[in-house]
């Protein structure tokens, strides 16, 4: 009986060993690479921290909500002034959703030159066609 067993048992070590894998490629795309911290609130005043990929273009920071259901981005926009947590340091900034296409467009464009395979990873996993480009302005 434990011979029969043999092939049954091999299968399912490669499985595990296959997802181990892949939950650690993942883990490794989403978080190998500079990833910041956005401190929201809700309505109550409850402070939520979301972990996201922040990019650059002519020194202002842009981040991507994946869905404009996101709850950080709802949060944001209900209460602009946000704290950021990103190269060491924790920064207050207003956040300004940029909707539409063209922001769409620039956020995918530098989030795709920045994490390059990582991105191209994590899009097998999560849907950004609707993406929306949030741009942190800082507040003084």
């Amino acid at each position: 009986m434990l011979d029969a067993m043999k092939p049954l048992m091999r299968a399912l070590l490669a499985l595990a060993v296959a997802l181990f894998a892949f939950g650690g490629v993942t883990w490794f795309a989403l978080e190998g690479r500079d990833v910041a911290v956005l401190r929201t609130r809700a309505a109550d005043g409850t402070v939520h921290e979301t972990r996201v990929w922040v990019a650059e273009e002519n020194g202002t920071l842009f981040v991507e909500a994946a869905t404009p259901e996101r709850a950080w981005l709802r949060e944001a926009q209900a209460q602009p002034e946000i704290e950021v947590l990103h190269a060491g340091a924790t920064t207050r900034y207003r956040a300004v959703p940029e909707p539409g296409a063209a922001g769409h467009a620039t956020i995918r464009r530098l989030l795709r030159a920045k994490y390059g395979w990582a991105d191209q990873w994590v899009a097998m996993l999560q849907d950004t066609s609707r993406s929306v480009a949030v741009r942190l302005e800082t507040v003084e």
